[in-house]
């Protein structure tokens, strides 16, 4: 095996005498050129590196077996949670290999569904995405936003639920928005930017977000400006529509930070001033509903793992301000009102707990789930009696459930049907210490009967930032792992939201370095309970959880037998001159702050590889259209590690084309990836399959 990597000959990366200063430090940044994606320089190094990685993958003798099981194995009908509007429902379903999954609509449960929108007949290759929709009171109109190869870029159509045809509108340049109808049907409000350049909308940065009215069977330069900043460069807007169509309710975010503003516009006078009611960015409001002048929010003001508050608007000073459900040992995930009760999603040690309380804040009942795991879904009006959610685990795909909101019974509604039997695997949460005494919960799931002597395949995954939570999901691509013998774990590190935000915020800026330190911690304990060992654990993540075992890789090489970074965050000094990237300094810091950037550079991964040093062996994958982490962060990387790279382990990057940063990413490029991803492991850590 080692010949066969010894054999690798990486394509040359020239060096550039770029250098940048730094407060003072010089940082060399050889690698530039590459930041130009369409240069015909970069095309042609993506063109050689891919060569080698895809000579390298299609020589796997598993390759073909994995790919085959795979296929089967996501071969299954995949059905949405159903939701109402007007008299219609309305869901999404996947016959099982569908590159997209198809919009139905139905009168009844039990009628039968028609196809609404299928967005596989968009493309012959399956790359356009249904990334947004939202549909108008009455149930007559879809407005629905449409995405390219995995751009962040959405245009906007409007369709006749009635007819399946489209209208003539036709909205572009829209991005992190979404579409709220107003009562009357006539039209939706939506966000959008200035036109772009065309040669570099894939990588210039996005500022001064405007928040637009468009009335349906208009052009867009008629659309109405509600409300901007330009003042404010870095200022985002969503508009929602309240149930009762009374108000407009404005949220004003900030980069990626959680805190934000509310602001809101009463809809039933046509002159009515944007009101401020929030507006210091202080903690982080989601508007659940509003009683009369009584709003109320799910905030993490003074309480970090969350509670929900009444505001009222003709008395909006903050000593005014009435708590209805206080914090608890559990964070409050989000609320809905149905059934004019209060219906909380917590998370408790990162499983899914629903409460329900009356509207003055009194428990109810706790919805009796089918065990520990994830739920989502209880969407719905706030007079419905019933409404839908789905559950799911490691080792149970997602089914769907009814519930009624009355008597508190759930009935099964839909059951996936996938060719494994459950029972075959066990899945346990353990705590380990991390490096400051930190306790850190981590899920690990494996076929029952394994034998703890240290030589079990091991995939150690995470993500750590930006207050996402990792919860118990089903993946068939994971179970390919189980199947073939490896231990899947889930370590619920800071930067998270777990434990809410507390806890995302012990991983953040300056303290980035507890996140490294508590995925390396997860490691230690798999290896030294004899799970595993080094040259059998692999180390996986995306986006910023690429960034996570990008950092990894270089303080502990000597920790893993294979690393697999996607799409991930590696240039940690110049990650802010590109799209959306800027926002991300309210998580990471910012270069340009001397303190920060002190930070950033000690374990910016691109800046911490050592020449001489034998690295894991390493798959790093990115897209070419990735516009939300430029790809220019993997090819520097990729590029550098080749350089510095002393070892026989094989170091390389997959780079998919007409794809972006994963959503709306096809069925048949996902099998490829997947199929690719598990046989260079497969192959790494000596595995028999």
């Amino acid at each position: 095996m080692s010949d066969i990597n010894k054999s690798l000959t990486y394509p040359t990366s020239h060096k550039s005498d770029q250098v940048d200063h730094y407060h003072g430090t010089l940082v060399a940044d050889p690698y530039r050129w590459l930041e130009d994606p369409d240069s015909e320089e970069t095309k042609a190094w993506i063109s050689a590196e891919n060569q080698i990685t895809f000579d390298y993958l299609s020589e796997i003798p598993a390759r073909e077996k994995i790919k085959q099981r795979l296929t089967k194995l996501w071969d299954y009908e995949k059905y949405g949670i159903p939701f109402q509007e007007g008299d219609r429902y309305f869901f999404f379903k996947n016959d099982g290999l569908q590159n997209q999954s198809v919009l139905y609509t139905l009168l009844t449960l039990d009628a039968e569904p028609q196809v609404l929108l299928d967005p596989n007949q968009l493309s012959a290759d399956g790359t356009v995405a249904l990334s947004g929709l939202s549909i108008s009171e009455n149930g007559k109109l879809l407005a629905y936003g449409l995405s390219g190869s995995g751009s962040d870029w959405q245009e906007w159509k409007v369709r006749d639920v009635q007819t399946g045809e489209d209208l003539p509108d036709h909205l572009k340049w829209i991005k992190f928005s979404r579409a709220s109808w107003t009562h009357d049907h006539q039209g939706f409000f939506y966000s959008r930017y200035d036109e772009p350049n065309a040669k570099t909308k894939l990588e210039d940065v996005n500022y001064y977000q405007k928040l637009y009215y468009h009335k349906v069977g208009t052009p867009q330069s008629e659309d109405v400006l509600i409300y901007h900043r330009p003042d404010e460069k870095e200022w985002g807007f969503g508009g929602d529509v309240t149930e009762d169509g009374r108000y407009l309710i404005i949220s004003v975010w900030l980069g990626t930070d959680s805190k934000n503003l509310v602001f809101y516009k009463d809809l039933t006078n046509p002159n009515s001033e944007v009101v401020e009611l929030i507006n210091q960015f202080e903690a982080n409001y989601s508007f659940i509903d509003h009683n009369d002048s009584i709003f109320y929010f799910r905030t993490d003001l003074d309480a970090p793992r969350g509670r929900v508050i009444a505001v009222d608007i003709n008395n909006p000073a903050k000593e005014n301000w009435k708590e209805i459900i206080p914090q608890t040992a559990a964070t409050l995930e989000g609320v809905n009102i149905l059934n004019n009760q209060f219906v909380a999603d917590y998370l408790q040690d990162a499983s899914t707990q629903i409460k329900i309380f009356d509207l003055q804040g009194t428990f109810v009942r706790d919805v009796e789930l089918p065990g520990i795991g994830t739920a989502g879904g209880f969407n719905g009006k706030r007079d419905d009696t019933e409404t839908f959610y789905s559950f799911t685990s490691f080792t149970i795909p997602g089914a769907i459930y009814h519930y009624n909101m009355v008597t508190g019974k759930s009935e099964l509604f839909r059951q996936p049907e996938v060719d494994f039997n459950p029972d075959d695997y066990e899945t346990k949460q353990i705590f380990y210490s991390s490096k400051d005494g930190t306790q850190v919960p981590m899920f690990i799931t494996h076929k029952k009967g394994i034998k703890l002597d240290g030589n079990n395949p091991t995939y150690l995954y995470s993500y750590g930032g930006f207050n996402i939570s990792i919860t118990p999901n089903f993946s068939v691509s994971n179970l390919i792992w189980l199947e073939i013998g490896g231990v899947y774990a889930v370590a619920n590190i800071r930067g998270g939201g777990e434990y809410g935000e507390e806890w995302h915020q012990a991983g953040m800026k300056e303290k980035k370095q507890n996140v490294f330190d508590d995925f390396i911690a997860a490691a230690e304990w798999l290896i030294a309970n004899n799970y595993t060992k080094p040259a059998k654990l692999a180390i996986a993540g995306g986006s910023n959880g690429g960034l996570l075992v990008g950092a990894c890789m270089t303080q502990r090489p000597d920790l893993f037998g294979a690393v697999l970074p996607a799409v991930g965050v590696m240039d940690m000094l110049r990650f802010h001159k590109f799209t959306i990237g800027w926002a991300w300094t309210s998580e990471f810091g910012s270069p340009e702050n001397p303190e920060e950037f002190q930070t950033l550079y000690a374990y910016s991964p691109l800046h911490n590889l050592k020449p001489g040093t034998a690295y894991p062996a390493t798959l790093i994958t990115t897209a070419d259209h990735d516009d939300r982490v430029v790809p220019a962060h993997s090819f520097k990387f990729a590029a550098a590690l080749q350089a510095a790279h002393a070892g026989d382990a094989p170091v390389l990057i997959r780079i998919e084309t007409k794809a972006g940063h994963g959503a709306g990413k096809p069925t048949a490029k996902m099998i490829e990836e997947a199929a690719d991803k598990w046989a260079f492991l497969v192959r790494t850590l000596k595995m028999e399959v």
